[in-house]
């Protein structure tokens, strides 16, 4: 298959819905397919690849990094047609997922929509208008997706709340795997080494957008009640963002210096997975995840979590299986935290588990559901 990717995003800027396309392209070429890219262009800092076309952008004022495409070139649906293209795979409904949606029907090609992101769960960004924007955008969403030939979500929960929302095309859950060949060379002394930190202390770890999405605040206030509790845990926050100044004066404010870290630089895989499996326990306070990649990758490094249980991370998580699922609130989160790094049997029974749950989530199973699915909808428009 020849399938082309709608994206308002790619690399450079860092994102969970770049890494889910950069392992489904990774994946689906090793079966044979061949992916073509559809994304912004970041100025000279835009990472030059084969099969990738990138369109003259502008800067987004609501998120630093970010950028907004012009896909208003009249030779797209020229190149799309050279390119002998066999479906368009939409990864936003917005401006990219527009021209996706243009060039679809002006091709007849069929149309594959992954639903990343609850967006009315972000119009905070919006302040007053939060509320007339949340009407407006679950009503956008529910009109782009059922223009499409398929719905791709990232867990079964996301599945039934869209269909709830009124989104009639065809649902199928495909979550994005983890590459579990990432996590077999790393370097589990990484954060001892690099930190200076001794074998006595519980390192906890977050890795997160440094959006208000992600309550990184909570996670500060229940890493500040943990620490009252266990003073030889520290905690290592991985991440950028818009907050990214915030952070440490908040943490700061919370007696939290010598116990605090944050590592607001990008780093590569190798680094990535070495960070992961050089930590004791994973703590993440999202409340707006439609699956948490980041929870997958978690799961690899044999890391148990303790997380807020809400939408997608519920899935990933089984409580009591592979981590533990609280409330969203500071002192449920420290509890939760706080029993496993005191019963050590416990954090081990749970990371057993998290290696368990990684296995039946690689990125080469879910790459061979989302070949089905392609094959489906192919099918459906009469394609082979």
């Amino acid at each position: 298959m020849r399938i082309a990717i709608f994206s308002d995003s790619w690399y450079p800027y860092i994102s969970g819905v770049n890494r889910s396309i950069e392992i489904f392209k990774m994946e689906l070429e090793k079966h044979g397919h061949q992916v073509f890219l559809f994304v912004p262009a970041y100025g000279n800092r835009s990472r030059q690849e084969p099969d990738l076309y990138r369109f003259a952008s502008l800067p987004a004022v609501f998120n630093p990094g970010f950028r907004l495409a012009l896909p208003l070139s009249p030779r797209l649906t020229r190149t799309l047609k050279k390119l002998s293209v066999d479906l368009i795979h939409s990864q936003s409904p917005m401006i990219m997922g527009r021209a996706g949606l243009f060039c679809s029907r002006r091709l007849n090609l069929p149309l594959v929509f992954t639903h990343h992101t609850l967006y009315d769960l972000y119009t905070h960004y919006a302040g007053l208008l939060a509320g007339p924007a949340t009407r407006a955008l679950t009503s956008y969403v529910r009109n782009y997706a059922n223009q499409c030939d398929l719905v791709i979500t990232p867990t079964n929960i996301v599945a039934e709340l869209l269909s709830k929302r009124g989104i009639t095309a065809p649902l199928k859950a495909v979550s994005t795997g983890v590459v579990l060949e990432e996590f077999e060379q790393c370097d589990r002394n990484w954060l001892r080494r690099n930190l200076g930190l001794s074998d006595k202390e519980t390192i906890i770890l977050c890795v997160a957008r440094l959006g208000l999405e992600k309550n990184i605040f909570l996670l500060l206030d229940s890493f500040a009640l943990i620490n009252r509790r266990l003073p030889e845990t520290r905690l290592v926050l991985v991440g950028l963002g818009p907050l990214r100044n915030k952070i440490r004066p908040y943490a700061g404010s919370l007696g939290l210096e010598g116990r605090f870290y944050l590592l607001d630089r990008e780093f590569s895989r190798l680094e990535l997975a070495s960070i992961y499996s050089s930590a004791d326990l994973f703590l993440y306070p999202s409340v707006t995840e439609t699956q948490g990649i980041i929870i997958n990758e978690a799961h690899a490094a044999g890391l148990p979590v303790v997380a807020a249980g809400a939408y997608g991370v519920t899935e990933m998580v089984e409580d009591g299986v592979d981590g533990i699922l609280t409330d969203p609130a500071p002192e449920a989160l420290a509890e939760a935290a706080a029993k496993m790094i005191k019963d050590k049997a416990l954090r081990e029974v749970l990371g057993q588990g998290a290696l368990k749950a990684a296995r039946r989530i690689s990125s080469g199973q879910m790459a061979e559901k989302m070949i089905s699915a392609y094959r489906q909808v192919l099918t459906g428009k009469g394609g082979n």
